[in-house]
């Protein structure tokens, strides 16, 4: 059950860090789940225990929400960086 929540939730914080980023012409629903998961793996390491939010995958909360959805927008950035030369 969890897997399918990471899923769906992964799904949904990847698309809007995509609507966000401007990329969401040019990726698909397979990559904006696999940005949103993996963006919000690496916030729940990174930015949880700086701001004190408990990650999305220890509990479903607004701020778990938000901050996994500002580690897809960072890992959309580096990925843009690369992939282009500029963030954006």
């Amino acid at each position: 059950m969890n897997f399918i929540v990471w899923l769906i939730v992964g799904g949904l914080v990847g698309w809007i860090a995509s609507m966000i980023m401007r990329t969401d012409a040019q990726q698909g629903v397979i990559l904006n789940v696999v940005v949103g998961i993996i963006g919000a793996a690496v916030a729940g390491w990174l930015i949880s225990p700086l701001v004190g939010v408990p990650s999305i995958n220890q509990s479903f909360s607004v701020g778990a929400f938000v901050v996994s959805l500002l580690g897809a927008v960072v890992l959309l950035g580096i990925v843009n960086l690369f992939r282009r030369g500029r963030v954006r």
